[in-house]
């Protein structure tokens, strides 16, 4: 393809479609309701579980510092996607730019990265928590934390660095028509009319190494913890311990498959229909899932988010008494001779003392 054609294509139509994921359901509203109160159910999710960590003293550790971290990464990865679909779908318009297209792909792949590397980080506290839980404050101390978060961040926007760009300025002369329903670098690599054969083996050997790392990871951590907890003689602690994996690893299992499969396995394996559920299912489903994993079966959380809401009962119900005794002692002052209440004016108020 020569020069004069390719300035053509990219001056003349510089919009992508995106075929999303309601044109291939029979019931495309009723599939629109769906998603929008799962994307409902994810960010109250999340942000619920962000809030009841934050205000409960008892979850003030490095464990739950990284699961504020998860669930804040899950609200921004899926509000990257999912309301551009929706409004998409409920404007009956489907055009998105190719600078919307590269910075959605931008954002979803840091995000992405950054969460590859946190669950990582997250099986190294269980491991430490478990297996050396002596050493536990010393290893996981604050600055810990924050040096592990912030790396996993870095990783994750190299990852957006990289990919992005290339994808990007590759010459689009085909259909411009995304057969998808957000941005992902396979779905606009098939747009392309060059040769990019190079680049899915450059990309598929850089997702195998920031695959790699943290799977070394999280399998040497639980291989670690399994032996450990088999070691145990405590009953209790064995089934706190399997609790607390078992969360973890669910989270794991979710997020993992759905990226060896979008990012490792042959073109020959993937279909627009297939991608589609499979990036729903870690994009869309997965969010919504992490706070309930981490909350309904973390009897932790669950203690936290009770008293969080026992205060508040507790407040409203003694504001209310205090209401009504101060109501009460108002009526009952205006009933006194004048005389009898000027003689108390500079005694104290025994209503000051009601709980």
């Amino acid at each position: 393809m020569d020069n004069t054609t390719w300035v053509v294509n990219h001056t003349g139509r510089s919009d992508f479609y995106l075929v999303g994921l309601f044109s291939q359901y029979k019931y495309p509203a009723l599939l629109c309701v769906i998603v929008f109160v799962v994307f409902l159910m994810a960010l109250s999710g999340n942000i619920i579980l962000i809030l009841v960590i934050y205000c409960d003293a008892h979850l003030h550790n490095p464990m739950y510092f990284f699961i504020t971290q998860l669930s804040f990464m899950d609200v921004m990865y899926i509000s990257v996607t999912v309301p551009k679909m929706l409004m998409d779908q409920v404007l009956g318009v489907n055009k998105i730019s190719a600078p919307e297209c590269g910075m959605q792909m931008f954002l979803y792949l840091t995000l992405g990265g950054s969460e590859v590397f946190l669950l990582a980080a997250m099986a190294y506290d269980r491991y430490v928590a478990i297996c050396h839980p002596l050493l536990y404050p010393i290893l996981m101390n604050h600055r810990v934390c924050l040096l592990l978060v912030s790396s996993s961040w870095f990783l994750g926007s190299l990852d957006g660095f990289t990919l992005t760009p290339v994808t990007m300025t590759f010459p689009f002369c085909r259909s411009r028509e995304i057969h998808h329903f957000f941005c992902e670098v396979p779905a606009v690599m098939k747009l392309s009319c060059s040769d990019t054969s190079l680049y899915e083996t450059l990309m598929y050997l850089c997702c195998v190494l920031m695959l790699l790392i943290p799977v070394t990871v999280i399998s040497s951590s639980y291989s670690f913890i399994l032996f450990t907890i088999h070691r145990m003689n405590s009953a209790e602690g064995q089934k706190k311990a399997f609790a607390t994996c078992s969360s973890h690893m669910t989270v794991v299992i979710l997020f993992y498959g759905a990226s060896v499969y979008t990012y490792m396995l042959p073109t020959s394996y993937h279909t627009p229909e297939k991608d589609m559920i499979v990036s729903f299912l870690y994009t869309i489903l997965t969010p919504v899932l992490n706070p309930l994993i981490y909350s309904l079966r973390n009897k932790d959380v669950t203690r936290a988010l009770k008293r969080m809401l026992n205060v508040k009962s507790f407040g409203t119900a003694k504001e209310t008494n205090v209401l009504c005794v101060c109501a009460c002692a108002h009526d009952a002052t205006s009933i006194l001779p004048k005389k009898s209440f000027l003689s108390h004016e500079n005694q104290p108020s025994v209503f000051l003392h009601t709980p």
